[in-house]
């Protein structure tokens, strides 16, 4: 197979660069820079009552309570409705429209608000413009945090947010919202404003998730103590596999080894712990695909964002995005929903050359395996395992909760997967390190042995000599078919394995 992504292939290596690949040092990749300063945990803020708003401190600090935003919205809202009342614009060129209007109205508004009252200054004014913006298109009152650099997650318990960072320890703000009405309220304002306005948060419907329009991840639910919204945030949705090397996920060696495999047309199965990156790895791998395939991803929340430009040319890519129900129950069923499994069957209608499914969590793994035992070759999904060890144990259990013999489960497990790349995800932001996530093994399955068997599995790469991250241990039977791909020689595997990754890892116990 040609390489379409104009990478050197082992023709074009002399040796010098050949021994920089197994140094970890490959030409484009620029080696992690080391780790920051810990920092301090910060203490929870509390935010006076009048000040709401203005979230502590954090960015997007407003000079005026949220009800001047709110009647301020209302008046760019009327205005916008009068200049496009048929919503004929396209939704960049209304949204333009509307920044002239924000922009209009509160200048009208300052102007006014300066007589008896100290004048604001230009900086207030924009500061007030974006917070009448954000409440008509982005994340409201609650999008200052997520503006923050570096935010992973938003949790919201009640009236109390919680912010998690990749780099440094949470944070937590006392106040975010006047009242858990307002509160649910934001969350059918966002649903709305990212066209999911079935998925209202009710009594009826007491679990919602959609995607924001920034692309995060929101879930929310009455169903606990208080109200409460999780907000996922997607820092790297535009990036590629050269960026997980250089954060230190994977080496060279592994960027090499994992690029074959999607060109060879592995079926590739990414598990790990909860937030260990899988569906950022599966991002990256997907890129990896050539553009002169036919690609179809199923997710439940759009997370991969394989139809949008990436870094380089990809395939024709259709998303296909799970609906959740509006609350009705027939016959039954719930009423509107579409699942993952549903989609299935019209999704390989569209002739795709691969399939990818952002998580397996339940029936669907079944369609799953069967689309790549039977013709889905190069197809990938993610999945939630705890530990290496119980892989196979997991998936056998989906299958047989899906209504599969375990002996039948065993076989199309075998017969469908290829290649498993375990992520671990290590927290020790609370002894004054950093998050680390990376590779820490990559698994071959094998045949089924014996009668009654479950399917073998070979360590290609594993934690080994004190170093917890991935490192050569045994070679693929698949490994011919990686080095007709252009991209591989199987002496970079063996020649100086543990040189492969730049450095130690930096952990709080290193240093």
């Amino acid at each position: 197979m040609a390489d379409t992504h104009q990478r050197p292939g082992p023709a074009a290596l002399n040796p010098q660069q050949l021994a920089s690949l197994l140094s970890g040092h490959l030409g484009q990749h620029a080696a992690p820079s080391p780790a920051p300063p810990a920092q301090a945990p910060a203490k929870a803020v509390a935010a006076d009552p009048g000040a709401v708003p203005r979230l502590a401190g954090l960015p997007g600090e407003l000079p005026v309570g949220w009800e001047v935003i709110e009647a301020l919205q209302g008046e760019v809202s009327k205005a916008l409705s009068a200049e496009d009342p048929d919503k004929h614009l396209e939704e960049a060129d209304r949204r333009a429209l509307a920044r002239t209007l924000v922009t209009s109205k509160v200048a009208e508004w300052a102007t006014k608000h300066a007589h008896g009252n100290v004048p604001l200054t230009a900086e207030q004014e924009r500061a007030i413009g974006t917070a009448v913006f954000d409440s008509m298109f982005r994340g409201g009152r609650l999008q200052s945090l997520l503006d923050e650099p570096g935010v992973e997650d938003v949790m919201v318990d009640g009236l109390r947010a919680h912010v998690e960072y990749h780099d440094r320890p949470r944070r937590t703000i006392e106040k975010v919202a006047d009242s858990h009405d307002e509160l649910i309220t934001w969350v059918n304002r966002m649903a709305r404003l990212s066209g999911h306005g079935e998925r209202a948060l009710t009594q009826a419907t007491p679990m919602v998730g959609f995607r924001m329009p920034d692309g995060s991840r929101v879930t929310a639910s009455l169903l606990t103590s208080r109200p409460s919204v999780v907000i996922r945030r997607h820092r790297i949705r535009q990036h590629g596999i050269a960026e997980l090397v250089r954060w230190g996920s994977i080496n060279p060696v592994l960027e090499r080894f994992l690029t074959a495999c999607v060109h060879a047309r592995m079926n590739i199965l990414v598990v790990g712990d909860m937030g260990a990156g899988k569906t950022s790895l599966l991002r990256a791998l997907g890129r990896e695909i050539p553009p002169a395939e036919r690609l179809v991803t199923l997710e439940s929340d759009r997370e991969l964002y394989l139809d949008e430009p990436g870094p380089k040319p990809g395939p024709v890519t259709f998303a296909f995005e799970a609906r959740q129900s509006n609350g009705e129950v027939r016959a039954g069923d719930r009423a509107g929903e579409v699942s993952i499994a549903d989609m299935f069957s019209t999704a390989l209608r569209y002739n795709a050359t691969r399939v990818i499914v952002g998580e397996v969590r339940s029936t669907e793994i079944v369609p799953m395996l069967n689309a790549m035992s039977s013709g889905g070759s190069g197809s990938m999904c993610t999945l939630h395992v705890r530990r290496p060890h119980a892989i196979i144990s997991r998936l056998v259990q989906l299958c047989t909760e899906s209504g599969m013999q375990t002996e039948a489960a065993h076989h199309l497990i075998a017969s469908s997967i290829d290649v498993v790349v375990y992520l671990t995800y290590l927290d020790e932001t609370a002894i004054g390190g950093k998050k680390h996530r990376f590779v820490s093994s990559i698994h071959e399955v094998h045949d089924v042995v014996g009668e009654g068997g479950r399917p073998v599995t070979t360590e290609l790469f594993a934690p080994q000599g004190g170093e917890p991250r991935a490192v050569y241990k045994n070679m693929p039977s698949f490994i011919g078919d990686l080095e007709r791909t252009g991209l591989l020689r199987r002496q970079w595997l063996t020649d100086n394995p543990y040189g492969a990754w730049q450095e130690p890892l930096q952990t709080v116990g290193a240093r």
